[in-house]
C-alpha cells in the first residue's frame, strides 16, 4: 500500500466536492409510504391487544438473557452502539473531520436535522402512548399502554437506524453507500435484538423503532433545501466575523456580436406574402426618390466644335467625318 495516497486523503481538499444530494425519487417515496403504513399497523396492533402483544409476552416470559447467559457481558457493551449520547459523539467527530476536509458544513447539518427530527417524533410517541416496559409489566397479556412508561417505540433502535444510516446517506460513491448501508443495517438490527434479549423492550417496541428511524432517513431529502440555506447563512456569518471577503460572483460578460440568424421562409406564409406584394411595391414606389435627368451642366452643347455628332445606326460612314476638328 502506498503511504502517499493514504496521507493525501487526510489533507484538506482544494475545493468542495460536486456531489448532488439525494432526491425524493419514486422509489424513495414508495418506501416512505410503505414504512408509514407499517408504523401505523404496528401501533394499531398494539392498541388492539392483537397477536403481536401476545407474542411480546411469549418472548418476555421466555427470558432470553437466562437462556444464553454467556452473551450477556458482550451485549451489555454492544447495546451502547444504539445510545444517543455515545453514538452521536462518535459519528459527529467523524462527520466534523469530513466537513473540514471537504470544506462544507452539510454532513454536520444533515446529522443535526436528522437527530432533531428523531428526538421530536420518537419523544412525542413515547410520551403520548406511555407504554410500560417488560420489567415493570403487571397484567399478563395486556398491552401496558397509557401508564408511566416511555419505551414505545424503542429509542435505542431508532437512534441506531438514524445515526449509522446517516453515514450511508452521506456517502459519495455507490460502493461506499452499499458498504455503509450494510454496516448500518447490522448495527440497527443487532441493537434492536439486543434490547429484546436484555428484556428492556418488547418486540413490538423494536419493530416500531426500526420503522421510526427509517422514516427519518427516507424523509431527509425534503430537508435538503433548508440545510443548504442554513449552510449558506453560516458561511456568510463566518466570513463576516473573520473579516474575510465572501465568494465574489463571477462577472457577467456581454454576449459576443453574433450575426443574426436568418430563418428559412415558412412555406405556409407564401400565399400571404404574395397577396401583400402589390401593396409593398406601391409603398416602395411612393417612397423612392424621383428620377433626375442627366446632368448636362459643364458639358459642351451639341453644336460645339468638339462634339462629334452621333451617327444613327446603319448610317453612312466617311473618313472626312471621322477626322478630328481643326483647332486654330
Amino acid at each position: 500500500m502506498r503511504t502517499d495516497r493514504f496521507f493525501a486523503r487526510l489533507e484538506q481538499e482544494p475545493q468542495r466536492p460536486a456531489v448532488a444530494a439525494p432526491g425524493m425519487s419514486r422509489t424513495r417515496i414508495a418506501l416512505l409510504w410503505a414504512t408509514l403504513g407499517a408504523y401505523a399497523t404496528i401501533v394499531a396492533a398494539v392498541l388492539s391487544t392483537s397477536w403481536l402483544v401476545r407474542f411480546d409476552w411469549q418472548v418476555m416470559l421466555f427470558r432470553p438473557y437466562k437462556q444464553w447467559p454467556g452473551l450477556h457481558a458482550f451485549l451489555d457493551y454492544f447495546v451502547v452502539l444504539g445510545q444517543r449520547g455515545p453514538t452521536a459523539v462518535l459519528v459527529a467527530a467523524w462527520l466534523g473531520w469530513r466537513s473540514w476536509r471537504q470544506r462544507t458544513l452539510r454532513p454536520l447539518l444533515v446529522m443535526g436535522v436528522a437527530l432533531l427530527a428523531l428526538n421530536l417524533s420518537v419523544g412525542a410517541a413515547k410520551l403520548g402512548m406511555a407504554r410500560e416496559g417488560p420489567h415493570y409489566a403487571n397484567d399478563i397479556g395486556s398491552n401496558e399502554m397509557w401508564l408511566n412508561g416511555d419505551i414505545f417505540p424503542s429509542g435505542h433502535t431508532a437512534n441506531a437506524v438514524v445515526t449509522w444510516g446517516i453515514l450511508a446517506y452521506l456517502a459519495t460513491t455507490p460502493r461506499a453507500r452499499r458498504t455503509l448501508s450494510i454496516i448500518a443495517a447490522v448495527f440497527a438490527l443487532g441493537v434492536g435484538a439486543t434490547t429484546v434479549y436484555l428484556g428492556t423492550h418488547w418486540v413490538s417496541d423494536v419493530l416500531l423503532g426500526w420503522a421510526a428511524g427509517l422514516l427519518i432517513l427516507l424523509a431527509l431529502p425534503w430537508c435538503e433545501p433548508v440545510i443548504r440555506e442554513v449552510e449558506r447563512r453560516l458561511l456568510v456569518l463566518r466570513d463576516r466575523l473573520s473579516g474575510r471577503p465572501g465568494p465574489q460572483p463571477h462577472p457577467v460578460l456581454p454576449p459576443p456580436d453574433v450575426p443574426p440568424v436568418t430563418l428559412p421562409p415558412d412555406p405556409a406564409s407564401a400565399p400571404a406574402r404574395a397577396a401583400a406584394l402589390p401593396a409593398r411595391l406601391a409603398k416602395a414606389h411612393t417612397r423612392s426618390p424621383a428620377v433626375r435627368p442627366l446632368q448636362t451642366e459643364g458639358r459642351p452643347a451639341a453644336g460645339h466644335p468638339g462634339v462629334r455628332p452621333v451617327e444613327p445606326l446603319g448610317g453612312s460612314f466617311s473618313p472626312a467625318s471621322s477626322a478630328p476638328p481643326h483647332r486654330p
